[in-house]
């Protein structure tokens, strides 16, 4: 077969004709050709400038004579982020048959949208490998790491010294293997970071490009897009790592829209402000309980799970029964805890009055003591109702699924019995409607 012919016009400063070099370097590298005339080439990339209003004219003209002489053209550089007086696109105004546009400086975006009209030619090595990778999890779930590093500094954790500040990926780069996933069969994609609020702060919130369309390198931004391309494959995404930011509570109504899974975890380490103060993070209890009371009002359905550590250096009891305080009136639905354990090189380690190892634990267990009534009486208001739920495993008694409320292998699971209709059998990877039939403080029972 003759390899894919990808025609360029370059336009603007010495700047946009290092981003074309950088384009024809990747497509070459790709086994694309270049084409030398409008007839000669499968597709064609327009590079814009944008600069003044002769500039723009130039490109505009530049990406009709390509709509004209070819019919399939990507448009790229500053014309591309430039919007008119009332904010809509220049270029899809003006030539909506665009397939795509994309912004300057922007190598992943421009390739991405190569590849969706123009597939690469084929690679006997690297094509033994699917889009979406080589995936450790079942098929029907996957997690997509957003960002690397944290910018915190909470004196009981290293992570910042092994993995470094904030680093997140580009969004077009996110969205591009969400999308390949969801290809694959993905159902659930499970968002994982060190801090997903936190997603796009490095790069000051960097607009990107995604079908064509600006998108920013923002939480809210994501996950709205993330939403929009599960629905087209009938599939859940759902939140973890999310520090309570002011900008969570957009993603709410997201949620009880049905645009992504009611679900948060928010990793809340404790509820009193002095021991907040002494693990360095960036919240307060009394805040948190309002933040929590305000999401369950525009999102009822909403599943909170989080994470909590008792006997941190200097807890007092006094402290610890602040922390049992917030619990009873947060009601948090899905809880895990932990007894303080010194970390090598956190700084946590040089704080006075450690904390017995025995009272650690003894705090513990009276802090899963008292959740254990709570997660029963949240999970026992379920039964009777009906819901969606993910099955993970089949058996001959039927199968081991998971509702909105439940992630993999750290929440609870639902007990599914085979579906009445004659000759209907479970699939692992499958959305199923049951029935709750039974709760106690863990898990359900469903009929299908």
């Amino acid at each position: 077969m003759d390899s894919p012919k990808v025609g360029f016009v370059s336009l603007g400063c010495p700047k946009a004709l290092v981003d074309s070099e950088q384009i024809i370097t990747q497509l070459r590298a790709e086994g694309y050709e270049t084409a030398n005339s409008y007839s000669g080439a499968d597709l064609v990339i327009v590079n814009t400038c944008g600069f003044i209003d002769a500039a723009v004219q130039e490109s505009l003209d530049a990406i009709g004579e390509a709509l004209h002489e070819n019919g399939k053209v990507i448009v790229t550089g500053c014309l591309g982020a430039k919007k008119d007086a009332a904010g809509n696109d220049i270029i899809q105004s003006v030539h909506p048959k665009v397939l795509e546009v994309t912004g300057p400086h922007a190598l992943t975006e421009v390739m991405s949208a190569v590849h969706r009209h123009l597939p690469k030619p084929h690679d006997p090595f690297l094509d033994l490998v699917p889009a979406q990778g080589i995936k450790l999890t079942p098929k029907h779930f996957a997690y997509l790491k957003i960002s690397e590093g944290c910018n915190h500094r909470c004196s009981f954790c290293i992570i910042p010294s092994m993995r470094g500040d904030l680093v997140s990926r580009p969004i077009a780069d996110v969205m591009l293997e969400a999308e390949n996933l969801f290809k694959a069969g993905v159902k659930e994609l499970l968002v994982i970071s060190q801090d997903t609020s936190a997603y796009g702060v490095d790069v000051k919130f960097r607009t990107g490009f995604w079908n064509g369309k600006p998108v920013k390198t923002h939480m809210t931004q994501l996950v709205t897009a993330l939403g929009e391309v599960a629905a087209q494959y009938g599939a859940w995404v759902r939140l973890h790592y999310v520090y309570p930011y002011p900008h969570v509570d957009d993603v709410i109504p997201l949620m009880a829209d049905g645009k992504v899974l009611p679900y948060l975890d928010v990793p809340l380490q404790h509820a009193h402000p002095d021991v907040l103060k002494r693990m360095k993070r960036p919240a307060n209890g009394e805040k948190n309980i309002e933040r929590i009371q305000a999401w369950r009002r525009m999102c009822p359905d909403i599943t909170i799970r989080s994470t909590f550590i008792t006997g941190f250096p200097g807890e007092t009891e006094q402290e610890f029964d602040y922390l049992l305080d917030f619990l009873k009136e947060a009601e948090i639905d899905r809880l895990g805890c932990f007894a303080y354990s010194p970390v090598e090189g956190a700084s946590a380690n040089e704080l006075p009055n450690p904390v017995p190892e025995e009272v650690r634990e003894e705090r513990r267990a009276r802090v899963m003591e008292l959740q254990e009534g709570i997660s029963r009486k949240r999970l026992q208001a379920k039964v009777g109702k009906s819901m969606r739920v993910l099955l993970d495993e089949v058996t001959a008694s039927g199968g081991t699924a998971r509702s909105a409320a439940d992630a993999p292998e750290i929440d609870g699971v639902v007990y599914v019995k085979p579906p009445y209709e004659p000759g209907r059998k479970l699939k692992v990877g499958e959305f199923v409607d049951v029935r709750i039939t039974a709760a106690d403080a863990h898990d359900m029972w469903a009929e299908a």
